[in-house]
């Protein structure tokens, strides 16, 4: 069981979830179907990571349960917002005739996924580099465990920037909603995925599809060295942008994570919404201890 989920997890995942959900759309079936493969998708997370986990203790609560689930709460009901906005801001906005319309159902959501994965890519990055917006996106590095379902755990503004940034250039296109339905089950399952709490192998795919094995790097909590891996699907914009950053010898403890300019950034959730409004919300550089060093050198500097 734990070599099929070692090696199974994330094709299922991709594949099977995200397979379903699209031929879910593209045959005009019910939207509720996809809310089903949605807890589905949830529920297969929480599984693999008790069956094999990366780290057995952030399978426990480090007091952030309640306060993730109201984040993933409040964040799927601003995308679920976003995708019921569509046919008006398309109608709006966007550009007859250049949405690939008669291309194949999955191509075209294919499309959507590389086009949204470059502009999350680059407010990603520039929210590492511009303060203002670091004050919002320091909520989601806040956390001291990786597991699944703090993915979601994002203020709301930033979340609001993120798929606005990722939606936009799609909107122009002319995007139809059900291909906008499919890309919302696609970016959920993916948030999971990244932020997943289970020892799964992918091979030289690690280097390409932007799972947690890379994305944990991300989360180091020393500014500078965290400021790598920034795709949402894939790491093709870190290849070309020289954010990418791994080193297979690499384990990370909950000591690895957070911000270290900033270690006791409120862990209560209405705390979080607050705190980029206030003076306290901006953090300041702070250099790691030469020891604590993780072996690997990114190429992006300090935020």
């Amino acid at each position: 069981m734990r070599t099929l989920i070692r090696y199974g997890y994330v094709p299922f995942m991709l594949l099977a979830i995200n397979g379903t959900g699209i031929a879910i759309v593209s045959s005009g079936g019910h939207k509720l179907w996809l809310l089903g493969l949605l807890l589905l998708a949830l529920a297969s997370s929480f599984a693999a990571e008790r069956a094999l986990p990366y780290r057995q203790d952030w399978n426990t609560s480090h007091d952030d349960s309640r306060r993730d689930a109201l984040h993933a709460a409040v964040n799927e009901t601003v995308t679920l917002a976003s995708v019921a906005a569509l046919p008006i801001l398309t109608a709006v906005a966007s550009i007859d005739g250049v949405w690939p319309h008669d291309w194949p159902f999955l191509v075209q959501v294919l499309i959507a996924v590389l086009v949204a994965d470059l502009g999350i890519t680059l407010v990603h990055l520039a929210s590492h580099k511009i303060p203002a917006l670091w004050r919002f996106h320091a909520v989601h590095h806040s956390v001291k465990r990786a597991y699944g379902f703090n993915g979601l755990m994002k203020h709301p503004l930033h979340q609001t920037i993120e798929t606005a940034a990722g939606v936009a250039p799609l909107i122009l296109l002319g995007l139809p909603t059900s291909v906008a339905y499919a890309l919302a089950l696609c970016v959920a399952v993916q948030l999971l995925l990244q932020h997943s709490n289970v020892d799964y192998r992918v091979g030289p795919l690690r280097a390409v599809l932007a799972l947690n094995q890379a994305h944990r790097f991300h989360h180091l909590k020393w500014a500078g060295l965290g400021d790598v891996n920034f795709g949402l699907f894939t790491l093709i914009w870190d290849h070309l942008l020289r954010t990418y950053s791994y080193d297979p010898e690499r384990r990370f403890t909950s000591d690895d994570l957070g911000m270290a300019a900033k270690p006791h950034y409120p862990n209560d959730y209405l705390a979080q919404l607050a705190e980029p409004f206030r003076p306290s919300g901006a953090c300041t550089t702070d250099q790691p201890h030469t020891n604590a060093l993780p072996q690997t050198t990114p190429h992006s500097a300090p935020h």
